[in-house]
């Protein structure tokens, strides 16, 4: 072993016997506790900023009211409301889909608890305006035909009662684009915007 090998072999033995010593000094010295005040905020990663929450937030479900027909304890022939959640992310307005719901008519599971409707199935929605001072359901003549005077009264009576119940601004009827002021084949008259008064001349 020449000079130089003695030399290096030296060195690398002092420089383990010094990390053995920094090493030893780590565990054997106690480490102050760690305050709040010594954190980083500004060191976080965005990962652990941006982290989802625990529990989702559940949205609040909203339901709006369908007037259809029934029957009371009694067998008399009332109103009832039928109520359907709503999502106005995915349904829109309160009164459009009040109406639209009105008119397709019960389902399946409302009819087997007793309700039915006088809106023909034939009777559609030309379209819904919603302006900023009112709202204009359009209809086409099915709505107004057929069925008899007392039909046409309890059809109007439902919408009139589903859109008051859905929207503050007032309600409009029209059929195929004019306003309806006298309908149906026996000449009835209605007052408008529609109120549960509109029938009463």
């Amino acid at each position: 072993m020449n000079k130089n090998q003695k030399i290096l072999l030296i060195f690398i033995g002092f420089c383990m016997v010094v990390v053995l010593l920094v090493v030893a000094f780590n565990v054997l010295m106690p480490k102050p506790p760690v305050t709040a005040d010594d954190i980083d905020v500004s060191k976080r990663t965005t990962e652990e900023q941006e982290l989802p929450m625990d529990k989702p937030q559940l949205k609040h479900k909203e339901y709006v009211n369908i007037y259809f027909i029934g029957k009371n304890e009694n067998g008399e022939e009332v109103y009832k409301a039928v109520k359907r959640q709503y999502n106005k992310d995915v349904d829109g307005s309160k009164i459009k889909f009040a109406i639209y719901a009105l008119v397709n008519g019960p389902k399946i599971e409302e009819k087997q608890k007793g309700v039915y409707t006088e809106i023909p199935s034939s009777a559609q929605i030309i379209n819904i305006s919603e302006l900023p001072n009112k709202i204009i359901v359009n209809m086409n003549s099915s709505y107004v035909n057929g069925g008899g005077a007392d039909s046409l009264y309890k059809r109007l009576y439902q919408l009139i009662k589903t859109a008051k119940l859905n929207t503050n601004l007032p309600v409009y009827l029209y059929i195929n684009g004019q306003r309806a002021d006298v309908i149906g084949e026996e000449g009835i008259m209605i007052t408008q915007p529609l109120s549960n008064s509109s029938l009463e001349n």
